[in-house]
């Protein structure tokens, strides 16, 4: 029962929280790394653990001699091997089984990590939970604070929600061309989520022996072999049947030595646990690649800014969005993608038609440069909060 105690934990991060319970301020793929990533590993350390306490993760058989308790903890906390000449041979005539030989003048393979496979899921849980970590410390609610009595809202009294959108406004143009900081911050824990997927590619691999990077790959022209030619390479990384040797004493004080053969029945788990990371650390790289070139484009391209506002203002005219667009510095059309996540159709709508009003009013300026994040020239990331009955925070 506490096993399913700690899986219904986990499931807390992938869990869908209404809007009038949390703000989006992330995407798709950024959600990914944090909810999806951080649930699958944690799940994974959980099943791998409990199968620890509960069944034998290892049974070694010997010639009576040593007690078998003794030897299982002895393998256990020390280490297993095979001999990786005899992978390929014939079982029942040349081998007893893949890696299990004559081991004499041969390389040996030791493996020891079936020991710490608990601890590396959980800690590289931590370190998908990370960058959201440090996001949600540096965005500091701003977005929750901003759509406060319409985030999720549908239908609300007129009145009410006119003074919402009007304070949203004050807030907006109070503050324009002060949020370089706060989209820094974000792009740059975007581009951490993506160093964070190809660090855990690199640290499996290196964990595994150095066979975790052609795996997947390994596995699927396995799978497309003939039945009688093939090799299953799962059982190369994660051997079933390994050896381990055991020295003692005798009685006449002359040194003893015994080979023992064990089975690691974790190792099954283990396979099936490794080749759907592998597949999903690939996908997750792949994603997180695409979105920071996607978030690069949307930095330097004014017209591509345009578009996505076009995407979510339907009813606004695309001279008075490029004009807007214009205007905005890159923070700023930041804070408003999130808007449109986090207020309804007509609100959000009937607030950039106001927008739009408001800065056309006033002379445009000439377009931005296309490299427009400049915190410098903003120290500090969060800027006034008068229109939601806060102080400006000093720097």
């Amino acid at each position: 029962m506490a096993v399913f105690g700690m899986v219904s934990a986990v499931s807390s991060f992938i869990k869908i929280r209404y809007l009038l319970d949390k703000a989006v301020i992330d995407n798709m793929v950024f959600r990914c790394h944090y909810r999806i990533t951080t649930a699958i590993l944690f799940t994974c350390c959980i099943i791998v653990t409990a199968n620890n306490l509960i069944g034998d993760p290892i049974s070694c058989i010997n010639d009576g001699s040593i007690p078998m308790h003794v030897i299982n903890t002895f393998c256990w906390i020390t280490y297993t091997f095979t001999i990786p000449g005899q992978q390929h041979r014939q079982i029942g005539t040349d081998v007893a089984a893949h890696g299990l030989g004559n081991e004499y003048g041969q390389e040996k393979r030791y493996h020891s990590y079936y020991q710490w496979v608990p601890f590396v899921l959980f800690f590289q849980g931590l370190m998908f939970y990370v960058p959201h970590w440090i996001w949600k410390n540096m965005e500091d609610g701003k977005i929750r604070m901003i759509t406060d009595g319409l985030r999720g809202m549908v239908t609300v009294p007129e009145d009410y929600r006119k003074d919402r959108q009007d304070r949203i406004i004050k807030y907006f143009m109070d503050s324009m061309n002060s949020h370089n900081g706060y989209s820094f911050a974000y792009f740059f824990c975007e581009l951490l989520n993506f160093i964070n997927v190809i660090v855990n590619i690199f640290m499996v691999d290196k964990f595994l022996g150095g066979a975790f990077m052609s795996y997947g790959t390994d596995v699927v022209k396995f799978s497309n072999m003939d039945q009688d030619m093939r090799f299953d390479p799962m059982i190369e990384i994660f051997p079933r049947l390994t050896k381990c040797t055991f020295r003692k004493f005798g009685p006449g004080g002359s040194l003893q030595t015994h080979d023992t053969l064990c089975v690691l029945a974790l190792n099954i788990l283990n396979e099936k646990i490794y080749i759907f990371l592998w597949f999903w650390f690939i996908i997750l790289a792949t994603l997180s690649g695409v979105a920071v070139l996607y978030s690069l484009v949307v930095v330097m391209m004014p017209t591509t800014r345009e578009t996505i506002i076009k995407r979510a203002y339907r009813s606004g005219q695309r001279k008075e969005i490029a004009g807007l667009v214009r205007r905005l510095e890159i923070g700023d059309f930041l804070i408003l993608h999130f808007l449109s996540q986090n207020l309804s159709t007509r609100s959000y709508s009937d607030m950039l038609q106001q927008l739009c009003g408001l800065i056309g009013a006033s002379r445009t300026p000439s377009a931005p440069s296309t490299l427009e994040m400049n915190p410098i020239s903003h120290p500090s990331i969060y800027p006034p909060t008068e229109a939601f009955g806060g102080k400006e925070t000093e720097t």
